[in-house]
């Protein structure tokens, strides 16, 4: 996949990194190889791991990375006038042709401390990307880790539709929302725009604002329909009023009290879709007129030849009605003869939330799809991942940030990361080390210092060994085969299924174990101590 150019993100970032690039530009700094690495500290929602999403944006951000004339001349005027001339004239110059970028594969499972992303280059350009590529890599991968855990939730049958967009932080939030929850797991998107940029699969029933719209079959028209092997239309609402008599009898449901606009809404919605014709349910009474009207029109659509696609319900108690309507289907099924009846599948949505999509599954229920929006796009648990860009290197110097809090301690220098799978073929370990140092082999012993605790070495025997990284991009330009959305999604899963239940827990999981080699170990220690 050719990744696409953003050609207008070169000024959305933060005020000061321009400051800085001009301090190094006037200490003759600005040409200084330097690394940074993009972060996190904690796993978000609790949680034991992340997924990593973002990096197509990444990538597109660096390939059309420069500052054009009409920037220059509006940096000009929010920065001090004391500045020089010839500092608004380097930055013209400025590009990425000169950065390197590694990264974790997109999708791929991340922990706290480990790097996502390690940006290489001149000193002041390396600076000027931190906060775009911190706004591109934070919400895509809390999104699509919110996304993995309501997949997990739900399990791998129920189809899940993600409906946000209307929830979403503005529209921008909304198209990263359908585009990276689909990642996480999800099935669909509700967001028609999503689905023509990314290509996400798109899905839709009505609102009850369509429902409510009818009054009575007056308003039905066109009436007629033609059967699906046949030239001649149907009269549909005779055929439909049939089965309502017959459907009214078999369930007990007193005919004069079913909704006669709701009828009429069903009616004409399955006239102008046949094939596709699903019924949203609980504008009125769910079993007192929504599920009896749904039953009459789909099966006088049966009797046509067509077969209806599925119910929807949009509020109460979600697990308990779904296993009532699957009730009424089977009754229809079996009495009426129609087999495929009992089948028709059952979607839900209603502000569902971790807790709730919890509780359902664990009650046992009858629902094939869950539409999730709110509890979805805005990541209400955890707002914000709170990825970090730090230095780790400058003019071949390990760089070490080390402050009172722990944790907001940096692991200095030039990295490799590789991800030790035990005899199971499970992920046990990541393990940092230095750029220089031979890698660990399979099979073979490796002394390791874990990242916040004892500072005595272990020792660990991994069956087999991944090296995290690869470069994606060099000399201005993208240097890897970049895969489709879908297969980003596929990868997302292959990676959480090589990660030990007990690190998936959603609540209290056990954490994963993050080391550093001996030789880093010391490095850090040195560090430490200069620095005190």
């Amino acid at each position: 996949m050719e990744p696409g150019r953003r050609d207008s993100l070169a000024l959305l970032t933060d005020l000061y990194q321009f400051t800085m690039a001009y301090g190094y530009w006037r200490a003759g700094r600005q040409r200084e190889p330097a690394e940074f690495e993009l972060f996190f500290r904690r796993c978000p929602f609790q949680g034991g791991f992340a997924l990593s999403a973002g990096l197509g944006e990444c990538l597109a951000f660096l390939r059309g990375f420069r500052l054009r004339g009409p920037e220059i001349k509006y940096l000009q005027s929010v920065l001090p006038s004391t500045m020089e001339k010839a500092f608004f004239d380097y930055l013209r110059t400025v590009d990425a042709s000169e950065i390197t970028v590694s990264s974790v594969p997109e999708g791929s499972i991340v922990f706290a401390t480990v790097p996502l992303l390690q940006v290489k280059g001149p000193l002041l350009v390396v600076q000027l990307l931190e906060t775009t590529l911190l706004s591109l890599v934070n919400y895509a991968s809390l999104v699509a880790t919110n996304a993995a855990r309501f997949r997990m939730l739900a399990g791998p049958d129920k189809k899940l539709l993600e409906l946000g967009l209307r929830r979403a932080q503005g529209p921008d939030g909304g198209l990263s929302a359908s585009k990276y929850s689909y990642i996480g797991g999800f099935d669909w998107t509700s967001n028609v725009l999503a689905g023509k940029l990314y290509g996400v699969p798109v899905r839709g029933t009505v609102a009850h604002s369509y429902v409510m719209s009818f009054t009575s079959l007056a308003e039905v028209q066109p009436r007629t329909l033609k059967p699906l092997d046949g030239d001649e239309p149907v009269d549909f609402l005779p055929l439909a009023e049939s089965w309502l008599r017959q459907v009214c009898q078999t369930l007990q449901v007193p005919h004069d009290r079913v909704n006669q606009g709701e009828l009429a809404a069903f009616m004409s919605c399955a006239i102008a879709f046949p094939h596709n014709f699903y019924g949203l349910v609980d504008t009125y009474s769910i079993m007192g007129s929504g599920i009896p009207n749904f039953c009459a029109v789909a099966l006088a659509l049966n009797q046509l030849g067509y077969r209806a696609v599925g119910i929807r319900v949009d509020s109460g108690d979600l697990g308990k009605q779904a296993r009532e309507i699957r009730q009424v289907l089977r009754t229809c099924s079996a009495d009426f003869q129609v087999p495929w009846f009992a089948t028709i599948p059952i979607a839900v949505s209603n502000d569902v939330s971790e807790r709730s999509l919890e509780e359902l599954m664990q009650e046992g229920n009858e629902i094939d799809m869950i539409g999730i929006g709110t509890n979805l796009v805005t990541c209400p648990l955890q707002p914000s991942l709170g990825c970090v860009y730090k230095l780790v290197k400058v003019n071949g110097c390990s760089k070490l940030k080390l402050t009172e809090d722990e944790e907001k301690m940096t692991i200095p220098g030039s990295k490799v990361v590789y991800r030790l799978y035990a005899a199971t073929g499970l992920a046990f370990m990541d393990l940092m080390a230095l750029e220089e140092e031979p890698p660990p082999r399979a099979g073979q012993e490796v002394a390791v210092c874990m990242l916040g605790r004892s500072e005595v070495a272990r020792r660990v025997t991994p069956m087999a060994v991944e090296i995290l990284h690869r470069t994606y991009f060099k000399d201005g330009q993208v240097c890897q085969a970049l895969p489709s959305l879908l297969e980003i999604k596929s990868h997302a899963q292959a990676s959480l299924s090589m990660l030990s239940p007990v690190h998936k827990r959603l609540q209290d999981p056990e954490p994963y174990q993050v080391a550093v080699t001996e030789k880093l170990h010391f490095l850090l220690s040195d560090l430490r101590r200069s620095s005190r």
